[in-house]
């Protein structure tokens, strides 16, 4: 095992006896195949960028010294037992590796549905591999400065909530289907009596027959302002605007013209385009809900890891990403959704960082994991079950998560400051 270079930037040009300078983006793969891992590097560089399956006469030195894609790295990773997924039947061992290439930026440009495409497209589909995922990608300046990047992010969604040195504490209408838009305004009023910060439609939510969004969401909206007039303080709403991109646009005027604040998005149903068209639009926080995201990383040699996945998203503009929960009710492990959080919360060249979205079987009993796991309280905590399920009704589930919180940041166990708070006591007793 070891470091193989293969080719290093800059190439010179042979028509201008100069260096090639012209920025790059850098993606970071972990590659298996029966193939030596230098060739099948070079092949996905082809693929890629100005190869094919034969070498072509326009194919020039001066057109690939401009526009090829390299191979920087090779890193061999060692012999894996049996190949993770179908590919071309070779004798002899099968290799996991490290690749790292890098491709023009002049052959793109700085779209991002057209970055995806380069960097994660036919790549999937080689024969030669039978693994490979993208860990991580690099873009140059240029791509952050074309693309607007979140509106609000960590600091413009607290300041909307206006909540601040602990977590935005949220809930999900549940359940999430079957609910007239009279009964979800009923329910939401009660939640923003209750003292939630936010909530949210379920992704399964968004423009039915049995609850359409035209009449959903102003309804909503009218009672949170009616929560609000006894409160003090307004409620975010991220209502469910997934849809064709017209249709989502159209569904984000509703919002606006209602005193909304928050967009939810089914970030893989509508894609890049629907997120940008989205934050160049409606000039709103965007939500951004990743259902979907199982099909693109369960498999550890297939797909995408979350740190090269979700600065695409960012990138495009969402403000708030899920990253699921600690002891989640899906198939992710603790430290995978710590570590996506933490990438949320890392700079990204000139973008701001994102609000990390703990989500999935959240209750007041993971509150101290988490915020010890994550060392911060910049996050979204959205309990579903864990508000609506309390057996005491839902104010007592959002009393139990606040109480739960209060006490992970003072660092009291929360069985300690359960003996004087019976909402939290008997969360810990039902969801523990």
């Amino acid at each position: 095992m070891g470091l193989i270079t293969i080719s290093s930037l800059p190439k010179l040009s042979p028509e201008h006896g100069v260096a090639d300078v012209s920025p790059r983006i850098v993606a970071t793969y972990v590659i298996e195949s029966p193939i030596e891992l230098g060739r099948v590097a070079e092949v996905m560089a082809g693929e890629q960028s100005t190869g094919t399956f034969v070498r072509l006469p326009s194919e020039t030195e001066a057109l690939l010294a401009r526009h090829a894609a390299t191979v920087t790295s090779v890193k061999d990773l060692g012999e894996v037992a049996q190949p993770s997924l179908m590919g071309r039947a070779r004798p002899g061992p099968i290799r996991r590796g490290e690749v790292v290439i890098s491709y023009p930026l002049e052959n793109v440009g700085t779209s991002l549905p057209n970055i995806m495409t380069t960097v994660a497209g036919n790549l999937f589909e080689l024969r030669d591999l039978t693994g490979i995922r993208l860990e991580d990608i690099e873009f140059p300046d240029e791509v952050a400065k074309d693309n607007p990047g979140p509106a609000y992010g960590v600091e413009g969604t607290r300041s909307l909530v206006d909540v601040w040195e602990r977590p935005i504490i949220g809930t999900i209408i549940k359940p999430s289907v079957g609910l007239s838009p009279a009964d979800t305004a009923c329910l939401c009023r009660e939640l923003s009596m209750a003292g939630v910060d936010f909530i949210k439609d379920d992704e399964l939510m968004a423009d039915s027959p049995h609850s359409p969004f035209a009449q959903r969401v102003p309804a909503v909206l009218a009672a949170l302002g009616s929560a609000s007039q006894r409160t003090g303080r307004r409620t975010m709403y991220a209502a469910n605007v997934t849809n064709e991109i017209d249709g989502m646009l159209r569904n984000a005027d509703i919002v606006r013209a209602n005193g909304g604040t928050c967009l939810m998005v089914s970030l893989n149903s509508v894609g890049l385009a629907g997120v940008l068209a989205l934050r160049r639009t409606t000039g709103l926080p965007v939500h951004g809900h990743r259902n979907g995201w199982g099909a693109l990383t369960r498999h550890g040699s297939l797909g995408f890891s979350f740190i090269a996945y979700q600065k695409f998203w960012r990138l495009a503009g969402v403000d708030q990403l899920h990253v699921n929960g600690l002891r989640n009710k899906f198939w992710e492990p603790d430290a995978s959704v710590v570590a996506s959080a933490r990438a949320c919360l890392r700079p990204l060249g000139t973008t701001r960082p994102v609000l990390p979205v703990f989500s999935s079987a959240q209750s007041a009993v993971q509150a101290r994991d988490t915020y010890q796991a994550l060392g911060s309280t910049d996050l979204m905590y959205i309990c579903g079950g864990g508000i609506m399920g309390h057996p005491d009704g839902v104010a007592a589930g959002v009393a139990s998560v606040v109480e739960a919180w209060s006490a992970a940041v003072e660092g009291v166990p929360a069985t300690e400051r359960a003996l004087g708070h019976v909402a939290l006591r008997r969360a810990l007793e039902i969801f523990g």
